[in-house]
C-alpha cells in the first residue's frame, strides 16, 4: 500500500490476516512479516524478529508455517504445542534475561486456522521513542536489532547510542550549547530577515522590543548553561542563523550540506535544470536554504485568484502542504549522522529526505495529532515566521493539501544502513482528467468530492461496478471505512447498489441530469428518423427493419450514419438495424472502435450500463 501505510493491519480482522499469508498473495516473508516453522519446539530465533519489529516499524510473526528458498508450507500446530508455546513466549516476555521490555498485551496474540491447520500469530507493535532500544539480555550493545528488506540484522553501536539518545526523556538536541561559538558566528543578514517574517506573522508580540541577542535568547537561539557556567549559541541558532564557514567548523555537524536538485527537463544529457547547495555565494544556513528552495517549489503549483474581504490570497492549500513537508524534513533531521538533507523537483514529484529515523509508528505519522520532534527549538523558530505546526496537526495539512489537489496521496519511507526517512508527494492525479471530466459532464460540479470519493466514482464509470474488495487494493483503506464511503456516495446520488450481502456492486446512479440526456437523445433520433432513414435507402432495401439484408461495408456505413449526431447504445442499434445485440457488440463494434471510426461514451470500459458510440468527427464530415 504505497500511499497509506498504517500498521500491519487489524488484527481483529481475521480476513486480513489470512489474506497475509495466502500463498497466492504472499509467497514468502517481506518487511513485516516473519514465518517460523516451530516443528521442532519453540524457535529462539524469534526474540530476534521480536526485537528487529519494535525497533523498526511492527511486524507479524507466524508460527506453524515455513519458508525456505522462496516455497512457503502451511505446516500448522498441534493445540499441544500453541499452549505450550504461549506460555514460552508470555514468560521470555517478562524476564529481563531475554528480553529487554515486554510490549504487548493479550490482544497481540491470536491463533488462527488457515487451510485447516492452527497457526500462533504474535502482533509487535513498534515501541515508543522512550521504550527504544528493544534488546535481548541485559545488554544493549550487540543485542539490538532492526528490519530491512534482508530480514533482521544486528545494529551497530552507534545506531544503539542514537536510540538511547532519542530515548532521553525531553529531546532537546538542538538546545545544545556549542562552546567556544559566539553570535559572530551568526549571519547579521538572516537575523534581520528573521525578524522581518516575525513581524509579519505575529504582528502583535511583545518580543519584537527585544534586542537582537535577547531575541536570540527567547528563540532558542543561544543559550546558558548553568550547571557547567557557559553561554552561548545553541545547534539551533548555528543551523538556522549560522554563517557556513562557521557550520562547517562545528564538529556535531559532520555532513551538514542541505541540497536543492530541480530536474525538470526530459534531456537526459540535462543533470539538473536547478541547483542550491552551500557553494560559497550566500550564507547556507537552514533559513537562507528556505527562503531560496521554497519560491522554486511553490512556482510549480498553480495560484488561483481569490479574495479575502479586500485581501488576495494567492497560497492554497496545496502551498501549505509543500511548505509544512519541507520545513518537517529540517526540523526532524537527525544532524549528528552522515547524510544531508535533500529536497528534489521533478515534472511528477516532490520529494523531501533527511536523515534519521521517525519517532512516531507509521500509523500515528499518518492518523496525525502527535508530535514529536528530535529539533523542538528549530521548530519552534519555523512557528513563529508561521512556517511549521505543533501537535501533529503539519501532517494533516500535507494530507489534506494533496486531497484538495486529487492528486495521489504523499506517502513515506524508511529506510536504515544509514538511517534516513523519506517523503513523496506525487503531482500526478490517480484520475485521469478526461474521466474526471467524464464525471463532471455526469454529476456536474465534483470538485467537493474528495480524492477517495472521486477515486471510487472513476472506477465505477471505467470499470461498470466496483466492490468493496476490488476498492480495498485500490485505496488501501479498511474495509469498514470503505462500507462507510460507499454508503455515504449512495446517500448523496453518487452510486447505487445491488443489495446482494458481502457480494454488492456498486454503479453509477442515473442521475436526473444523465436520464435527461438520454431522453433528449431518444427524442433527437426519433426527430431525425426521416433523415436517417432517407440516407440509409442508400445502401439498404425498404424491408421494415432496413438493416436486415445489408452486406458488412453497408452494415458499417449506416451505423455510421446512426451514431453521427448522438452517442446510441449497442442495444439501440442491434434494435434498428435487426441484428442480434451479441453480433453488434463482438462482430461489428469491436472493427469501428478499432479503425477509429466510432468513438465510446465511456472511452475506459466497455460494460459501463449506459455505454454509447459516436461516429469520430473526422469520419462523420465524410458521410
Amino acid at each position: 500500500m504505497e500511499d497509506r501505510q498504517v500498521e500491519l493491519f487489524d488484527f481483529e480482522d481475521e480476513n486480513t490476516l489470512y489474506s497475509l499469508i495466502d500463498c497466492e498473495l504472499f509467497p514468502d516473508e517481506n518487511y513485516e512479516l516473519e514465518y517460523k516453522s516451530a516443528q521442532g519446539g519453540f524457535p529462539n530465533e524469534l526474540w530476534k524478529s521480536y526485537s528487529a519489529f519494535a525497533n523498526t516499524n511492527s511486524g507479524v510473526i507466524i508460527l506453524g508455517i515455513s519458508e525456505e528458498k522462496g516455497i512457503t508450507k502451511i505446516e500448522g500446530l498441534t493445540d499441544e504445542q500453541i499452549a505450550n508455546y504461549k506460555k514460552i513466549f508470555w514468560n521470555g516476555c517478562n524476564n529481563p534475561q531475554v528480553v529487554s521490555r515486554n510490549i504487548l498485551t493479550n490482544n497481540d496474540i491470536k491463533v488462527i486456522t488457515f487451510k485447516n491447520r492452527n497457526l500462533l500469530t504474535i502482533r509487535v507493535p513498534f515501541a515508543s521513542r522512550t521504550e527504544r532500544p528493544v534488546y535481548l539480555t541485559r545488554n544493549p550493545f550487540g543485542n539490538t536489532y532492526k528490519r530491512n528488506n534482508e530480514g533482521d540484522y544486528r545494529c551497530t553501536d552507534d545506531e544503539v547510542k542514537r536510540m538511547l539518545a532519542d530515548a532521553t526523556a525531553e529531546l532537546k538536541r538542538d538546545g545544545m550549547i556549542l562552546e567556544r561559538f559566539t553570535v559572530n558566528d551568526l549571519d547579521p543578514v538572516s537575523i534581520k530577515q528573521f525578524r522581518q517574517l516575525f513581524l509579519t506573522s505575529r504582528p502583535t508580540h511583545p518580543w519584537h522590543a527585544l534586542d537582537d541577542l535577547t531575541l536570540l535568547k527567547k528563540v532558542g537561539a543561544y543559550g546558558r548553561d548553568r550547571k557547567k557556567n557557559i553561554e552561548g549559541v545553541t545547534l539551533a541558532g548555528l543551523l538556522m542563523f549560522g554563517k557556513e564557514d562557521s557550520i562547517k567548523e562545528q564538529e556535531l555537524l559532520p555532513d551538514y550540506f542541505p541540497d536543492f536538485r530541480e530536474k525538470l527537463s526530459t534531456d537526459k544529457r540535462i543533470r539538473w535544470t536547478d541547483r542550491i547547495y552551500p557553494d560559497g555565494t550566500f550564507e547556507c544556513n537552514l533559513l537562507q536554504f528556505y527562503l531560496k528552495v521554497l519560491p522554486k517549489l511553490a512556482s510549480t503549483l498553480p495560484k488561483p485568484f481569490r479574495l479575502e474581504g479586500d485581501e488576495r490570497i494567492d497560497e492554497t492549500p496545496t502551498h501549505i502542504a509543500l511548505r509544512e513537508a519541507f520545513v518537517n524534513a529540517m526540523v526532524h533531521a537527525d544532524y549528528s549522522l552522515n547524510g544531508n538533507i535533500i529536497v528534489e523537483l521533478d515534472t511528477e514529484k516532490f520529494v523531501f529526505s533527511n536523515p534519521g529515523t521517525l519517532l512516531i509508528s507509521l500509523y500515528q505519522y499518518y492518523a496525525g495529532g502527535v508530535s514529536e520532534c528530535r529539533n523542538p527549538a528549530l521548530q519552534r523558530m519555523f512557528m513563529l515566521i508561521g512556517r511549521a505546526e505543533k501537535a501533529g496537526s503539519g501532517v494533516d495539512k500535507i494530507m489534506a493539501g494533496w486531497d484538495e489537489a486529487h492528486w495521489r496521496k504523499p506517502y513515506i519511507e524508511t529506510d536504515t544502513q544509514p538511517d534516513r526517512v523519506k517523503l513523496t508527494l506525487p503531482m500526478f492525479s490517480v484520475i485521469p482528467d478526461s474521466v474526471l471530466a467524464e464525471l463532471k459532464a455526469y454529476f456536474g460540479d465534483v470538485q467537493h468530492l474528495t480524492s477517495d470519493e472521486l477515486t471510487v466514482l472513476s472506477f465505477c464509470l471505467i470499470e461498470g461496478n466496483v466492490s468493496n474488495n476490488r476498492l480495498q487494493y485500490v485505496l488501501g483503506m479498511h474495509r469498514s471505512d470503505i462500507t462507510a464511503l460507499l454508503k455515504k456516495l449512495c446517500s448523496e446520488g453518487y452510486l447505487e447498489s445491488d443489495n446482494n450481502g458481502r457480494w454488492t456492486l456498486y454503479t453509477l446512479k442515473k442521475v436526473a441530469s444523465s436520464v435527461q440526456k438520454v431522453a433528449t437523445s431518444d427524442e433527437k433520433v426519433a426527430s431525425s428518423g426521416k433523415k436517417v432513414a432517407t440516407s440509409m435507402k442508400k445502401v439498404a432495401s425498404s424491408d421494415s427493419v432496413f438493416g436486415k439484408n445489408l452486406k458488412k461495408a453497408e452494415l458499417e456505413r449506416a451505423i455510421l450514419l446512426m451514431c453521427k449526431e448522438l452517442y446510441v447504445t449497442k442495444e439501440e442499434i442491434a434494435e434498428r438495424l435487426g441484428k442480434s445485440e451479441l453480433y453488434i457488440r463482438n462482430k461489428v463494434l469491436p472493427t469501428l472502435l478499432k479503425e477509429g471510426k466510432l468513438e465510446k461514451r465511456f472511452p475506459y470500459t466497455d460494460n459501463h450500463p449506459q455505454q454509447g458510440y459516436k461516429t469520430a468527427e473526422e469520419y462523420a464530415k465524410q458521410l
